[in-house]
């Protein structure tokens, strides 16, 4: 167990601010010292995490936390001095002076912050946990700039890994290999199945030999998804949308050992929390991942961060099915909820509306540039109602998939069926290009705007002026006219589609500009940038108000759970 959290005093090598986050449970370690020194070294490091087998030894103390400029509840952008922590919950957010922290004074424990800022704990809205821990795994395809890049670093990979018995990548940007989905393009590299999954999650391009081993060929075409083939109907090597969720992804988790899935998820969670998160909302909950998640937390006793889930509720055009999607979750949320268990429960479902960019499948009003057919969205509009009732009629929270702008409008329409839908918290995920109304619509209709910034960053942006018009362009990513209407903010991070660090997402929000090669002059429509105090709200509390969890995290304020950042920076976007 460690002893010691150390923050630099500076920014690392890529740039990010050094954070160490504080959990509720390190309080309670007897002669606990927390030591900030001057190391540039291995942060930001992982926090102590309470062990469940000492639960019976543990020492409820009084810690004050002083010289520090935290984050004043209610008031973002200005600061106090002082908390003190009891038990595992705030019990004062105010001055040195104040009554509340100088009758303690005498029997506490003291930290003295040196002057850094405290923030409530970050919490990723959007996260797909099981998927995240795999990711980190997988060859990473992300900096290759073409198809040559992409072989030879799969090449290097397969010699390196030789008892892999797949070779499993991750990070394909479909622009940069001009659409070439084909298994031949890979067969040479290695006779073992390739799977190479997109950035976007939604399409894996595949070698013959994992064409093969999916028995890619004898299955049809899944409602919403495409296997795509020759004229001669051979598969092609690319699986896109429902093909991917329904044939490779279950493919693969079949032969995945559930002990692996416990590691995926540990990793996962553990980098969460490195990146200063102290809340994870999962959207896109299945069987496999719900019992890994389980399993976890009971081998742990407990998990080391709050998390609640949305149950995947894939399309179907037999009504009964989707129903039966939705009535699972009904049934798990009847133990698993709110009231019961707040800090893992699931909160609803999740309906995946929508398509991806870089595969031209997300719904737009016009035709993508070079092709003549409108994109509809995967949901018709009868069936789409018909799950939100369901879902809403049972307590259920409905997460909406919905990217580009048609179906964005057909997401709201639906929506607006539902009386007293401000109560019900539905968000709509994504919202990366909407109309002026509709934009406006989100917040007169008490719908959450959930987006996650690092999906905009100019160095990723480069495929969107040739596949739309440049007026549409610049209704990308509107978040300050979400917020001028109304809506409430919530920021995720789609990890593992984009980098789950809490800063970057912060940075690329209020600054437009790229985290990923902060060298980039480029902006993406810097009129839409919103302010440094407002995105740091769309990351705690309005993440914490999008998940019903805002009585007792999100912010810093007496009798809230003392989930808190430590973050050596300065409070400008510009040095985010």
């Amino acid at each position: 167990m460690l002893h010691h959290l150390n923050v630099a005093q500076s920014h690392t090598a890529n740039g990010i601010p050094c954070l160490c986050l504080i959990c509720p449970r390190q309080l309670h370690q007897p002669n606990l010292n927390f030591n900030f020194d001057n190391s540039r070294s291995q942060l930001p490091l992982l926090p102590l995490l309470h062990h469940p087998s000492s639960l019976n030894r543990i020492i409820i103390v009084t810690t004050i936390f002083n010289n520090g400029r935290i984050l004043c509840p209610g008031s973002w952008g200005r600061f106090v001095s002082t908390l003190v922590v009891e038990d595992d919950h705030l019990a004062h957010v105010g001055w040195d002076s104040d009554e509340a922290i100088v009758r303690v004074q005498a029997t506490a424990s003291t930290v003295d912050l040196r002057n850094r800022i405290v923030l409530p704990g970050f919490i990723d809205g959007h996260v797909h946990i099981l998927n995240s821990g795999i990711s980190l795994q997988k060859l990473d395809l992300l900096p290759c700039k073409n198809v040559a890049d992409i072989q030879s670093s799969i090449t290097t990979y397969a010699a390196t890994h030789p008892s892999d018995p797949r070779i499993l990548c991750r990070g394909w940007v479909q622009s940069v290999t001009d659409g070439n989905a084909s298994a031949t393009v890979l067969d040479d590299l290695d006779p073992r199945p390739i799977y190479i999954e997109a950035l976007d999650l939604h399409s894996t391009w595949c070698n013959n030999a994992a064409l093969k081993e999916l028995e890619a060929e004898s299955k049809p075409d899944p409602p919403g998804g495409k296997i795509h083939r020759y004229q001669n109907g051979t598969p092609s090597g690319l699986l896109e949308e429902a093909a991917q969720f329904d044939v490779v992804w279950p493919f693969l988790d079949r032969v995945m050992s559930m002990k692996n899935k416990v590691a995926a998820i540990d990793a996962a969670i553990r980098a969460h929390q490195r990146a200063g998160y102290t809340g994870l909302v999962d959207m896109a909950m299945g069987e496999s991942g719900w019992v890994a998640l389980n399993m976890y937390r009971n081998q742990r006793g407990e998990l080391p961060m709050h998390v609640a889930v949305h149950w995947l509720v894939p399309y179907s055009k037999c009504d009964a099915d989707i129903c039966s999607h939705i009535d699972r979750a009904i049934e798990i949320q009847q133990t698993f909820n709110r009231k019961i268990s707040s800090e893992f429960c699931i909160n609803g479902i999740k309906l995946l509306c929508d398509g991806t960019v870089d595969g031209c499948t997300a719904g737009l009003h016009q035709a993508y540039g070079g092709l003549s057919n409108i994109v509809d969205p995967i949901w018709p509009a009868d069936a789409l109602s018909l799950a939100i009732c369901r879902a809403t009629n049972a307590g259920l929270q409905c997460v909406i998939y919905a990217v580009w702008d048609r179906t964005v409008q057909q997401a709201i329409d639906c929506l607006c069926q539902i009386q007293d839908l401000p109560a019900c918290r539905h968000p709509i995920e994504h919202l990366e290009i909407t109309t002026p109304e509709d934009a406006k619509r989100l917040g007169q209709l008490g719908i959450v705007a959930s987006v996650q910034p690092v999906h905009l960053d100019p160095a990723t942006f480069g495929g969107w002026p040739e596949m739309l018009e440049i007026q549409r362009c610049k209704r990308a990513f509107a978040y300050q006219e979400f917020v001028e209407g109304g809506a409430h903010l919530a920021f995720g991070t789609d990890s593992p589609t984009a980098n789950h660090q809490a800063l970057p997402n912060l940075y690329v929000a209020t600054t437009r500009r790229s985290s990923i090669q902060p060298s980039l002059q480029d902006t993406i429509n810097p009129e839409c940038a919103v302010s440094l105090a407002t995105a740091v709200s769309a990351a705690t509390a309005g993440t914490a108000y999008a998940s019903f969890s805002e009585s007792w995290t999100g912010i810093l304020r007496a009798g809230f759970k003392a989930n808190f950042v430590v973050v050596d920076m300065i409070w400008a976007p510009e040095s985010l």
